[in-house]
């Protein structure tokens, strides 16, 4: 059966250094549930004690209503897939899955149900006998995957399952990963640095920096509201342009300089603040430009561009010197050479607005 994870003021230190500084997060039963950040936010140290493998300093981590800080990693019931796939070398695939069931004390037909049963979900029946010498790196994954879930743990952790892999074996897996935690419905924490990988596989996402999760929400939440200049930069790609908020509750326009000015819908600013004239940030993807006839727009000088097939993408200087990168629909005539000017527009309802510092997202529609 999978639990509901409540994690309550968390804290972790490292002598006088605090990593994760009084964290509260809960994670819904059956989540597929992904801490994505940099190395060093302590995405893998926040896995670590949920595991039980590091100690706590201070609040509480709870599976339902138990509190599990003092209980030992071994009485979790939780299972864990590493980087590493830690599988061992002298056992067949069908030994390796059997594992845990045997310190277990199960039966033998028992176990040999169970075995056979996982085997299918994870799709390596036919490997059943082989050597792990003789499987391929995503063989090998779906293995580990197969031992920590025939156990039926209440928690499934996950660390950087497919690190090692090649790029088309990383997607491959992805996706399989994702409809077997479906269909098993294990409540799963799953740690990542690949921004893709876990848009791909979520069901939320909690984007961490230094500790502190920044921004909470599903995919699309944080693709398209990202809370904060960080969290706009680090999930996909994105263009950060100075500009100026002006307007008050009837309306605001944002000024992007050279003549350049777009009415905007969706501002609310905190309390009764009036934007007379304040500077901002704005988010703009590289998808979100729209090349234009319009002479009004930003204009733009086309340095080089890239073709990859369905998109072009091309870098551009703006007026103020400012290289920004925008995608187009490949075209089938000709692909803009370098010394083209070009006029820019942005897409309204899909740009972010963000306070001087970066901090806040005076766009509607943010969930945190």
């Amino acid at each position: 059966m999978s639990v509901t994870i409540n994690i309550q003021d968390l804290v972790k230190k490292y002598g006088d250094t605090t990593v994760i500084p009084e964290l509260s997060l809960e994670i819904k039963q059956g989540e597929f549930f992904t801490l994505l950040g940099p190395s060093g936010c302590g995405k893998t140290t926040l896995l670590r004690m949920i595991a039980g493998f590091n100690s706590i300093e201070g609040g509480t981590i709870s599976f339902n209503e138990r509190v599990i800080n003092q209980v030992e990693p071994g009485k979790r019931n939780i299972g864990m897939v590493f980087q590493s796939y830690a599988i061992f070398p002298h056992l067949t695939v069908k030994g390796n899955i059997a594992f845990g069931l045997e310190n277990r004390k199960l039966s033998k037909a028992d176990i040999n149900a169970k075995v056979e049963d996982i085997l299918k979900v994870v799709q390596i029946e036919q490997y059943k006998d082989r050597m792990p010498k003789n499987l391929s790196g995503g063989q090998q994954q779906r293995v580990a995957l197969a031992r920590a879930i025939v156990i039926r743990p209440d928690v499934l952790l996950m660390d950087e399952p497919l690190s090692n892999l090649d790029a088309k074996l990383r997607v491959d897996m992805r996706n399989a990963i994702k409809d077997i935690q479906r269909e098993v419905g294990i409540t799963t924490v799953y740690v990542t640095h690949d921004q893709e990988e876990a848009m791909a596989v979520s069901d939320r996402i909690a984007v961490m920096k230094s500790g502190v999760i920044q921004h909470l929400g599903t995919p699309q939440e944080i693709y398209q509201r990202p809370a904060n200049v960080f969290v706009a930069t680090f999930i996909g790609r994105t263009n950060i342009i100075e500009a100026a908020l002006t307007g008050g509750k009837d309306g605001y326009s944002v000024d992007f300089g050279s003549g350049y000015s777009e009415a905007m819908t969706n501002i609310q600013l905190p309390g009764s603040t009036d934007a007379k004239k304040l500077s901002v940030k704005v988010s703009v993807r590289p998808e979100e430009f729209i090349m234009t006839d319009d002479h009004t727009g930003m204009k733009a000088t086309i340095v080089h561009s890239v073709f990859l097939g369905q998109n072009t993408h091309y870098f551009v200087d703006l007026e103020s010197g400012q290289r920004i990168e925008i995608t187009q629909e490949s075209k089938t005539t000709h692909i803009l050479e370098p010394g083209q000017v070009v006029h820019l527009k942005v897409k309204t309802d899909k740009i972010n607005v963000y306070d001087a510092a970066g901090e806040l997202n005076y766009t509607r529609g943010v969930q945190l």
